[in-house]
């Protein structure tokens, strides 16, 4: 007990650093000088700074990912075996905006960490996202059901570009706020999904781009030809 215990102050205390400083500006003495262990007892539980990163990220990761899939579940369920695209989307980004703004949330440790593992790239974050990605294609599966007949390519361009306007929201909110002068308001989270949902399914559900006129050779310099009148 005393030992978990021990990996649990650690956690803790590794997770308020890193959600207050950064990981670039916080060492492993920090950490064990914060959840008062010695040095030996990180190196025990995890082995290295980057294990500790990972374990982090891995435990708040999962809560998100299975609040996402509980909420593709119950789309698909409702459907009949075939969730809406808007409710595909909206289970696909819902979870992560939730999850880091808002009034209720922004303030929380688990919020703040979490930002912090999407505005800085450290390595053991890299390595895990470029490594679990199951439960996209989960999302992905669910979107060939409701778009049959759209070629893959674009189902996992839309999947993308959704996750990546979910992060850079999260990432860029201040900058945002300061932009628009306050106009577009960070606090109504349901909102900001309902902004992400429809540029989503609009990216999808919008037809092909229109084509381009075809080139026109110039006429000679003071003559007009039919085309031209």
């Amino acid at each position: 007990m005393a030992s978990d215990h021990t990996r649990s102050a650690i956690l803790a205390a590794a997770e308020r650093l890193y959600a207050d400083r950064g990981f670039g500006d916080v060492t492993l003495r920090d950490i064990v000088a914060e959840a008062n262990v010695n040095l030996a007892a990180v190196n025990y539980h995890f082995g290295s700074k980057d294990e500790l990163i990972a374990e982090l990220f891995v435990t708040r990761s999962l809560a998100t990912n299975r609040e996402r899939l509980n909420e593709l579940k119950a789309a698909e369920e409702e459907g009949g075996g075939r969730a809406s695209i808007e409710a595909i989307m909206h289970a696909l980004v819902g979870p992560t905006l939730r999850g880091c703004l808002g009034p209720d949330r922004e303030g929380s440790t688990a919020a703040r960490f979490m930002i912090r593992a999407s505005i800085e790239s450290v390595p053991p974050i890299r390595r895990i996202k470029n490594r679990e990605v199951d439960h996209l294609r989960k999302f992905v599966a669910a979107m060939r059901r409701s778009l049959p007949g759209r070629d893959d390519a674009e189902l996992y361009w839309g999947l993308h570009f959704a996750l990546a306007m979910s992060h850079h929201t999260i990432r860029e909110k201040e900058r945002l706020t300061k932009l628009s002068e306050g106009q577009c308001d960070l606090n109504d989270v349901n909102a900001i999904v309902d902004r992400v949902v429809t540029v989503s399914v609009m990216a999808l559900t919008g037809g092909e781009p229109a084509k381009k006129a075809p080139v026109r050779p110039a006429a000679p310099y003071g003559r007009l030809t039919r085309q031209d009148l």
